[in-house]
């Protein structure tokens, strides 16, 4: 399809983004991208459920000798997801590599499937599996989930 069949004012907004290059379309992308929300914004649940899945979570961690806390894994869990057990992170470096951290401990899938823990789904976003796969990694890096202070 050619300009041409285009109404004049049309084509002058095109010659006139066109003209503008590369910066025009970065302004006009970061523009309309700042108004969109982000996944892990879209849905964090009650606080009272969170508790309920991190206390389910934790009865899992004892069976299999994981340690945790209730409070290490509700603030790590608060700082990743902000409670979304949905969200998605679509702008860090695993992203840009391919693989998206993804629910509420915002764990990537291969991490998941290393460290997932036996007799918990295997939907890395359902929460009780999402949990106690980051918290047997962070048992494993770092001593438990509760030496996590930072994204791990």
């Amino acid at each position: 399809m050619g300009l041409s069949i285009l109404p004049k004012r049309t084509k002058s907004k095109i010659a006139g983004y066109l003209a503008g290059g590369t910066a025009t379309a970065v302004c006009l992308l970061a523009a309309a991208t700042a108004v969109l929300p982000t996944p892990a914004a879209a849905a964090p649940s009650s606080p009272q459920r969170i508790d309920v899945w991190i206390d389910h979570a934790l009865l899992v961690m004892k069976a299999k000798g994981i340690p945790g806390s209730h409070e290490g894994i509700r603030r790590n869990l608060m700082r990743e997801s902000s409670g979304d057990m949905f969200a998605i992170n679509l702008w860090d470096s695993n992203a840009k590599a391919g693989i998206p951290s993804k629910g509420l401990m915002q764990v990537i899938d291969p991490t998941f499937r290393a460290y997932h823990v036996d007799g918990t789904s295997w939907d890395i976003y359902d929460p009780i599996a999402n949990i106690t796969a980051a918290c047997n990694y962070a048992a494993k890096r770092y001593g438990s989930i509760d030496n996590v202070n930072g994204p791990y």
